[in-house]
């Protein structure tokens, strides 16, 4: 099926991955990033005590498996665990910087890792658990603006920060609350071609859109699952066009909006055997 949008088809085209602990498939994936050439970095969240689930699994378009990298980190007992640099826990979203290393957070350790594109361990920024300036509380979404810094979706704060590279504090905005630029547990965003962000916030039900240094400019949405309404929204992009299309989570569907917040259209899915899933079966 596929849906006409003034100038863009929105169609579903295929189905990549499987389910898999190792290899070639994914285990609880929760955020897919776009690297050049076809390239997409998946993140895998797995399962607790089971490390091996936790990763980011390298694979094109084209469903070509090229490899995985980061692990979850390693139980040695009740209360006691071994954490390696470039391990992970609650791994919550890619960023990809202008040379595509990936920079991964993590709610559940408040900080943020980095490897290159080919999963060599760069950094981590320390932990820095709290309320104050530069510190996070459950990080979720996160997207370099056209500087090069990194706003991050500081989820359990109910705001955003900006940051350097590098993990230098700049600036933040939002507060708790559901008035026009405040926050209930916001979680993705995007930046568009002319750097406005965009905000999925989470249990406010709608979608929040902010000039490059975080002045409110319009918000579109409710509660509900008629059209145009969210139930938990979750992730959010613009194409070069200025469409909006946002992941209705608990309403498992797509909705599709012009630059103005009105609705288009929306997708419930569809979805057939992968080619992963069909050498499955065939092996």
């Amino acid at each position: 099926m596929t849906t006409e949008i003034s100038h863009i088809s929105v169609q579903y085209t295929k189905t990549i991955g499987r389910g898999e602990q190792f290899g070639p498939g994914f285990n609880y994936p929760v955020y897919v990033a776009r690297g050049q050439e076809g390239i997409m970095y998946v993140l895998c969240r797995g399962t607790e005590f089971r490390p091996e689930g936790v990763r980011v699994t390298v694979c094109t378009t084209d469903e070509e498996y090229i490899s995985t990298f980061a692990r979850g980190i390693t139980y040695q007992g009740p209360h006691e665990h071994n954490m390696d640099d470039g391990s992970l826990v609650w791994p919550t979203s890619i960023a990809l910087d202008k040379d595509e290393n990936l920079f991964i957070s993590d709610e559940w350790l408040n900080r943020i890792s980095s490897f290159s594109k080919d999963g060599d361990f760069l950094g981590k920024w320390e932990e820095r658990t709290g309320t104050g300036d530069g510190e996070l509380d459950r990080p979720s979404g996160m997207a370099f603006n056209s500087d090069g810094d990194l706003l991050i979706v500081d989820s359990g704060n109910h705001r955003v920060q900006k940051f350097t590279r590098d993990g230098k504090y700049i600036s933040q905005f939002g507060s708790y609350g559901n008035g026009d630029g405040q926050f209930d547990m916001p979680w993705g965003i995007t930046i568009d071609n002319l750097g406005y962000i965009y905000i999925a916030d989470w249990r406010n039900d709608r979608i929040q859109k902010f000039d490059s240094n975080g002045n409110f400019v319009m918000k579109f949405g409710s509660s509900g699952s008629g059209e145009g309404e969210f139930n938990r929204p979750t992730g959010v992009a613009v194409d070069k066009d200025g469409v909006i299309y946002v992941a209705d989570w608990l309403n498992n569907r797509l909705q599709i909006f012009d630059e103005n917040g009105t609705f288009i259209d929306l997708k419930t899915g569809e979805a057939g055997l992968s080619k992963w899933g069909k050498d499955k079966l065939d092996a």
